[in-house]
């Protein structure tokens, strides 16, 4: 009996142990559909602080990027990332980047630098929010860069996830997706509810300061 005891003990241990790992590098977040967006303030590249309630009134775009990652480097590397930023702010959205990558971790920018970069590849964001503690994109659940969020102008979250269809590296993959931004904010602005509210999103892992 002591013995059975003793393994059950163990694989018990074994698989809170697992569930453990498994979880570890995920943030949970508070970030619901069609629920007040999560209230945030950060500083940005351009050297200013911002809140999400300065844009009440705007649709918001929150996109969680990182320079590094492969999948980012998809979507810049085509001019889909800015296509999808000129598109959404020529109709008045606001476009918020956002960079939680802890110091010495991939995708981790100082502010000069995350300039340098939007200014490189031509990005039109309406600013950079740099969270390098991550209190932001544990906030929100952003698991991925990039990581997609659109906020109405009432301040609720009305879309989450992927920016397309195709959870692939490939920028030949573009062209046969679908934009789920883009589909999003079109429906928003023709008054409909947004068709896919919630999407898988797919690229790298945001790397926090756990």
């Amino acid at each position: 009996m002591q013995l059975l005891n003793r393994r059950l003990l163990l694989g018990m241990t074994a698989a809170v142990t697992a569930a453990f790992i498994a979880g570890a590098g995920q943030a949970a977040g508070t970030a619901k559909i069609d629920a007040p967006a999560p209230a945030f303030e950060g500083g940005t590249a351009s050297g200013k602080t911002i809140s999400l309630a300065d844009y009440r009134g705007k649709t918001v775009v929150l996109e969680w990027t990182s320079h590094e990652c492969p999948y980012v480097r998809k979507h810049y590397g085509a001019d889909n990332m800015q296509k999808t930023q000129r598109d959404a702010i020529d109709k008045g959205v606001v476009w918020l980047s956002v960079i939680s990558s802890a110091p010495g971790e991939e995708g981790h920018v100082e502010a000069a630098e995350a300039l340098e970069l939007s200014n490189q590849r031509g990005a039109t964001p309406t600013e950079i929010i740099l969270d390098p503690t991550g209190e932001i994109g544990k906030l929100y659940g952003a698991r991925t860069t990039p990581h997609m969020y659109i906020i109405d102008p009432e301040g609720a979250l009305k879309y989450m996830g992927g920016i397309d269809s195709i959870p692939s590296a490939r920028t030949s993959d573009i062209a046969k997706a679908t934009n789920y931004v883009t589909v999003a904010l079109n429906e928003l602005a023709a008054g409909k509810p947004v068709s896919s509210p919630v999407t898988r999103p797919y690229g790298c892992s945001v790397k926090y300061a756990w």
